[in-house]
C-alpha cells in the first residue's frame, strides 16, 4: 500500500459488519437444522475462509454481496479440514455446534495471527464439564458425547479467564444441550451479545449475554432466522483514530456508539472530540493530541484490538505515554516498524513508553499482524512523504475495502506491486 501523507480527510465513511461477530455467527449457523439468512456480512478473507470451512462440512451457502443464505440441514460431516482450520483461529469455534448437533466432532487445533498463545484448554474443559469425552492427538481435538442420547448435559462452568472464544464455544454447545448451563466469568464483548441474540432469534434460550454470567436453557432444535450482524467496532475505532491523527472532521455512519465507549473515552482524554450526530453516526472533532496511558483489558476495558492504532496516534502526541498490553504477549511487534517512521518508543516486557515527536516520516514498513497493519496505514496518513506498507494479507483479513474507503475521504492511498 502506497500512502502519501499529510492530506486532510473529509466526508463520511460507512462502517462494515463486525468480522468477529460474523465468524462466530457463521459457526452458529451449524446449530440450525433449517435454512437461515445473515445480512451485513463483511467481505473479508477471514469470513470467506469460514464459509469454506462450512462448505467442507456439507453446508450450502449462497452469497449476494453482504447477504448470505445458509443451509446446514445436511450437516453430516463431523471432521473439519486441517488446511482451512490451520489458517483461521476462529474456525475452531465450529467444535461446539458440531458436537452438540451430531454428538461427535473432529476439529484440528487452530491457526491465525501470530500475536501470542491462545490455547483452547478453556474450550475443552467447558465441553468436558458438559459430558463430552475429549482427546487431543495428532493435532486434532476429537470430542464425543457419552450415552445413548448423544446430548450434552447442562453444567456450571467457571472460566479461569473471560475468553471470548471459549465463551462462544460453550454458549453454542449449550443451546442444544439437555438442561441448564451457567457460564461464570464469561466474556462480555458486544460480539458475545450478538451471537446470543442470533441464537435467540432461532429459538435458543440465552440470558445474561454482555454480563459475566450467562445462563443457557437447552432446547431440542432451532429454527430459521433472518439476522443482521452488528457494525465492526474495531473498524469504527480505526477510522476515528485516522480522523484524529490527520486532524480531520470525518463522519462515521452505521456505527453503534455503545460498543465504542472505551475508545471514545480515551480519544477524548487525548484531546479529540467525538460528537454523536445520530444513533448510528459519529463525527471526529479534531484537537491537539495529548499523551495518555493505556492498558488493554477484556471488555468493557480498552480493547487490545485498538492498541496498535492508538500507539500510532500517541507517537505524535504532546508528552510521554505508557501503553501496557495485558491480553496478548506478542502484540508490540509494530513498535519496530513505527520507529522506522521516526517514532520514539522504548519497550520493556509488555510495556511501551511512547515519547511524542513533532511528526512521522514516510518509510517502507512491514505489517506483522492484522491490527499492526492498520496502525501503519494510520501512521502513513499522518507522515511526511511516502509510506509503503507491505504484508497486506493481514490487513485484508479484517478491513473491508479500506483503501477505497480512505480514498473516498480524500486520502492519497493505493495498492501497488512492490519490488523492493
Amino acid at each position: 500500500m502506497e500512502i502519501i501523507g499529510k492530506n486532510p480527510l473529509q466526508g463520511e465513511v460507512r462502517i462494515s459488519g463486525a468480522k468477529n461477530s460474523a465468524l462466530a455467527i457463521l459457526a452458529g449457523t451449524l446449530l440450525c437444522s433449517e435454512e437461515c439468512r445473515l445480512t451485513n456480512v463483511p467481505t473479508l478473507k477471514d469470513v470467506q475462509f469460514m464459509g469454506q470451512v462450512l462448505n467442507a462440512l456439507g453446508v450450502k451457502i449462497e452469497q449476494n454481496q453482504d447477504v448470505w443464505d445458509i443451509d446446514a440441514r445436511q450437516l453430516k460431516d463431523a471432521q473439519a479440514p486441517y488446511e482451512l482450520v490451520s489458517q483461521l483461529r476462529a474456525s475452531f469455534f465450529v467444535i461446539g455446534p458440531i458436537l452438540t448437533r451430531l454428538g461427535v466432532a473432529h476439529v484440528p487445533l487452530p491457526g491465525g495471527c501470530a500475536i501470542g498463545s491462545r490455547p483452547v484448554d478453556l474450550h475443552v474443559r467447558g465441553l468436558q464439564a458438559m459430558g463430552a469425552d475429549v482427546i487431543i492427538e495428532h493435532g486434532v481435538v476429537n470430542a464425543s458425547v457419552k450415552g445413548g442420547k448423544k446430548r450434552l448435559q447442562g453444567a456450571n462452568i467457571f472460566l479461569d479467564y473471560p475468553s471470548v472464544g471459549a465463551t462462544e464455544t460453550i454458549m453454542m454447545a449449550a443451546t442444544l444441550a439437555e438442561g441448564e448451563t451457567i457460564i461464570q466469568n464469561a466474556a462480555q464483548e458486544p460480539e458475545i451479545v450478538d451471537l446470543a441474540n442470533f441464537c435467540n432469534s432461532m429459538g435458543a434460550k440465552i440470558k445474561g449475554a454482555g454480563t459475566n454470567t450467562i445462563i443457557i436453557e437447552g432446547v431440542k432444535s432451532l429454527h430459521t432466522t433472518d439476522y443482521a450482524i452488528i457494525p465492526d467496532r474495531i473498524e469504527a475505532g480505526t477510522f476515528l483514530v485516522a480522523g484524529a491523527i490527520t486532524h480531520s472532521p470525518i463522519t462515521l455512519t452505521a456505527v453503534n456508539h455503545e460498543h465504542l465507549i472505551p475508545v471514545i473515552a480515551k480519544l477524548e482524554e487525548i484531546g479529540v472530540g467525538i460528537a454523536k450526530e445520530s444513533e448510528t453516526s459519529l463525527r471526529v472533532i479534531p484537537g491537539e493530541i495529548r499523551s495518555a496511558d493505556i492498558e488493554t483489558a477484556p471488555h468493557p476495558g480498552f480493547p487490545t484490538d485498538m492498541q496498535a492504532q492508538f500507539m500510532a496516534l500517541l507517537t505524535v502526541a504532546q508528552g510521554n505515554s505508557v501503553i501496557t498490553e495485558t491480553v496478548f504477549e506478542n502484540r508490540l511487534r509494530h513498535v519496530a516498524e513505527l520507529k522506522r517512521m521516526g517514532a520514539d518508543i522504548k519497550v520493556k516486557g509488555n510495556c511501551a513508553v511512547v515519547k511524542g515527536i513533532y511528526g512521522l516520516s514516510g518509510a517502507p514498513v512491514m505489517a506483522t499482524d492484522l491490527r499492526a497493519s492498520a496502525a501503519l496505514v494510520i501512521a502513513g496518513l499522518a507522515a511526511d512523504g511516502k509510506t509503503l506498507v507491505q504484508g497486506l494479507q493481514h490487513l485484508d483479513r479484517g478491513y473491508e475495502n479500506i483503501e477505497q474507503k480512505l480514498q473516498s475521504l480524500g486520502a492519497k492511498i493505493k495498492r501497488i506491486q512492490y519490488r523492493g
